[in-house]
């Protein structure tokens, strides 16, 4: 074989392998982040009625997932309509569950938090409540600092537990990085490992899980620790 004929083949080889690994991961079959994931051994899941309706039996008997955070509430006046559901069955099946819900400009945040605590039961061996900070970058940072913070001393003080905050790097900076030091962060990083000025306890690592027992893609999330210290921080099995 003539050499500029065997360059030729391995670089049409070299690009059908680039076409598959991406059509794997379009499709959720393979996903990079795995790989830099792949040390944490506490796996979960986040879940809202876009997933449909779950097999959460399946879910737990073919995967070895750990949590799951159900979306509860949006706003004043949102309620998931499958939240009760997912909480029942997957707590059923013995998965640790916990409640977000998604943070909104457009009322106060001490009417959102009577929303949420309307919603999501109080009960032992649930994680912290989590608030998800996904809103436009124009806002008044003052006032997204107000509602925000009457929104977590209510959930707060009626849960008894320090609202997680779920963020982008975006939301993060303009928000969160110097008003709210304390609080625990879930950060969304699909594309690489977390690079924060500060510790994360959750990390969303990717959006495109493919679950069986769940039809549509679903996001999967990394602790980041050890198991027995997600179980002396979140339930009362020491």
């Amino acid at each position: 074989m003539r050499p500029y004929l065997r360059y030729i083949l391995i670089l049409i080889a070299f690009v059908l392998l680039l076409a598959l690994a991406a059509a794997l991961e379009y499709f959720g079959i393979i996903w990079h982040n795995d790989l830099f994931a792949w040390p944490y051994q506490v796996k979960g899941l986040d879940v809202s009625h876009h997933q449909g309706d779950i097999d959460w039996h399946m879910v737990r008997a073919e995967h070895d997932f750990r949590f799951v955070f159900i979306k509860a509430t949006e706003g004043q006046d949102f309620i998931d309509k499958r939240f009760k559901e997912n909480w029942r069955e997957a707590k059923k099946q013995g998965l640790l569950v916990g409640a977000y819900h998604f943070f909104s400009m457009q009322s106060l945040g001490a009417r959102q938090a009577n929303n949420f605590i309307r919603t999501v039961p109080k009960e032992p061996d649930s994680l912290p409540p989590v608030i998800d900070v996904e809103i436009h970058l124009n806002h008044d940072r003052r006032k997204v600092h107000r509602e925000l913070l009457v929104l977590s001393q209510r959930l707060e003080q009626h849960y008894g537990q320090k609202p997680i905050l779920y963020v982008t790097y975006d939301t993060y900076g303009q928000y969160i990085e110097s008003s709210f030091p304390t609080h625990p962060i879930w950060i969304r990083d699909i594309k690489k490992f977390p690079t924060l000025d500060r510790n994360w306890l959750f990390w969303q690592y990717s959006n495109r899980g493919r679950i069986q027992g769940i039809d549509t893609y679903v996001d999967i999330n990394a602790y980041h620790g050890e198991l027995d210290e997600f179980l002396q921080h979140f339930t009362t099995a020491k």
